[in-house]
């Protein structure tokens, strides 16, 4: 999880390096003081710490009607709870077998995550415990509890509980058994096979899924400013999940157009606008996505300091060509073997090169992204000529209603003509720009 301000890339895995190279930042600028008070705070300032992450798993119910409370936390959607459970330090020892080095399958600025099975349930898990050394660990800690507590989407990973024993902080989610987007993408193993096209647009969807429910159904919006290739996770079925929302915000309401916040992120992933002047929207995560996007077409890191100077900032790399017609096949990424739509693939840098407009403004709203993405990630061997979706296409399983091939028609020519829509408009500002 990013923790670290002024967008130091931070994220340490463990080792599955193969084809691709390592990720360092291209000299970022000097880490600023955290915000987190030392030395750490007395006992009874942890004590309220406690009593505030069990406040933020309690039912929604209890802020429903506090007008103060519901201006800083994201309302429970569709009268829905779930509520965190609390687990005893002792279980989830237990559970990873007292943390062993076996059980580790990642590791961040906000601490190790560990595979552990639950032993009243049996259910296999994702446990993260908290850096006790890290001096931003405890706030983000219960901004995650606060936000997944209220927020449940099928794009967005599940908590199952927490642990604040003493000064012991853990998160239990959900196990998401294919680990995250980087693995699949940019840290292949010798001989691991690399993403097919359409899984890829697949998982850009899913993600562009999450960002929307956060945008556009959580009241007030939440601002994820993390997004980036190793916080998306991915089930069995490469059904991608947002992970990692320590770093979430509460957007603006009411008649304000942004909120205000110190710069935190990760270089590469950043908005332009956020970095220069601290101020966030929805759109920063737009932006944010953008890049994923690049990732995904291009199976290059946002920020690469083993490649050529020219070529280590994958943003800076990717618009030139991306402006040219003629060039946008040194794009893809050369593990695809030419094994791609040409057409989809055009719409795909479109999507993108919108997302990373230098004004926010232009930027698409990200439910014209999901639209766009729920035509591009369909094979053509599903949508054939009949104009009806596959049977595990997102749009025929919430969607689609009820009124027949005709309805399914019309969503998947809507489809079509966001994705050529929003493909024109890029075409259109970047022709004008040169």
């Amino acid at each position: 999880m990013s923790c670290f301000s002024c967008f130091s890339s931070h994220d340490k895995k463990v080792s599955r390096r193969g084809c691709r190279k390592e990720q360092l930042p291209i000299s970022p600028p000097p880490r600023q003081p955290s915000a987190t008070p030392w030395p750490p705070p007395p006992p009874e300032e942890r004590h309220k710490e406690r009593v505030a992450v069990e406040t933020a798993a309690t039912p929604a119910k209890n802020y429903s009607n506090n007008n103060q409370r519901d201006n800083n936390v994201p309302k429970e959607q569709g009268g829905k709870n779930i509520v965190a459970q609390t687990f005893t330090f002792r279980e989830l020892a237990t559970a990873t077998k007292n943390f062993r080095q076996e059980c580790l399958i990642g590791e961040g600025g906000f601490g190790r995550v560990y595979k552990g099975s639950l032993e009243k349930s049996g259910q296999v898990a994702a446990i993260k415990q908290l850096d006790r050394n890290g001096l931003q660990g405890n706030r983000e800690f219960l901004v995650e509890v606060l936000m997944l507590s209220l927020l449940h989407h099928e794009n967005l990973v599940n908590l199952i509980g927490y642990c604040a024993d003493g000064d012991q902080r853990l998160l239990v989610y959900e196990y998401m058994p294919l680990g995250s987007l980087e693995d699949h993408l940019l840290d292949l193993r010798p001989k691991q096979k690399p993403l097919e096209w359409f899984t890829r647009m697949k998982i850009a969807l899913g993600a562009a899924k999450g960002l929307e429910y956060l945008h556009d159904t959580a009241n007030p919006p939440v601002i994820y400013r993390d997004l980036k290739s190793s916080n998306i996770l991915l089930d069995s079925e490469f059904n991608a999940k947002l992970s990692d929302f320590g770093l979430a915000k509460i957007g603006p309401v009411g008649d304000k157009t942004h909120v205000s916040s110190r710069v935190m992120g990760t270089y590469g992933y950043c908005a332009p606008e956020y970095q220069r002047t601290g101020q966030l929207t929805v759109k920063s995560d737009v932006y944010s996505f953008g890049v994923v996007m690049l990732e995904l077409i291009t199976g290059r890191r946002a920020i690469d300091t083993l490649r050529p100077i020219e070529e280590q900032n994958l943003v800076t790399w990717a618009l030139p060509k991306a402006k040219d017609p003629q060039r946008l096949a040194e794009l893809v990424d050369p593990l695809l073997h030419s094994d791609y739509p040409a057409r989809g693939m055009n719409q795909a840098v479109a999507v993108a090169t919108m997302c990373l407009n230098e004004d926010p403004s232009a930027r698409p709203l990200t439910s014209d992204v999901v639209s766009a993405l729920s035509f591009l990630w369909q094979a053509p061997a599903k949508t054939a000529n009949s104009g009806t979706l596959p049977a595990d296409s997102p749009l025929s399983r919430q969607d689609v209603g009820v009124e027949g091939h005709g309805r399914k028609g019309s969503i998947n020519n809507r489809q079509k003509a966001v994705a050529e829509a929003i493909e024109w408009g890029s075409n259109s500002r970047l022709g004008n720009a040169r």
